[in-house]
């Protein structure tokens, strides 16, 4: 019988190859705003990247416990989108590599979610 502190371990049985690799694009763009947070650490342009690359991280953190997967998924959608929604209405119509990068990073984990949701 599953106990309350054993909900909080890591559970990767149920964890599939979709998982794992809407798991480690999270990571990634995770790290990229954690790192642009703590470069801007003095504006609230870097606040705001700690709060999401927080986000990112909090989710893989649930995918990984297995703590509501379905609704952390549905969520990521609009967290993910709104994400590059912001990140082109504050750099348009300079864009850096990095920031283009991370976009793309973005799109497909909005894929992979999208598709982990229809399952």
């Amino acid at each position: 019988m599953a106990t309350a502190a054993q909900s909080n371990r890591i559970d990767t049985a149920s964890v599939g190859t979709l998982h794992w690799v809407g798991i480690a694009l999270a990571v990634i763009t995770g790290v990229i705003h954690l790192f642009l947070g703590v470069s801007f650490i003095t504006t609230p342009l870097g606040w705001s990247f700690l709060i999401a690359g927080v986000g990112f991280l909090g989710g893989v953190a649930a995918m990984l416990t297995n703590t509501r997967r379905r609704l952390v998924v549905l969520l990521g959608i609009p967290f993910t989108a709104g994400q590059i929604v912001i990140w082109y209405l504050v750099n348009a119509p300079e864009f850096s590599a990095l920031g283009i990068g991370d976009k793309v990073v973005q799109a497909l984990l909005i894929v992979v979610l999208v598709g982990l949701y229809r399952r």
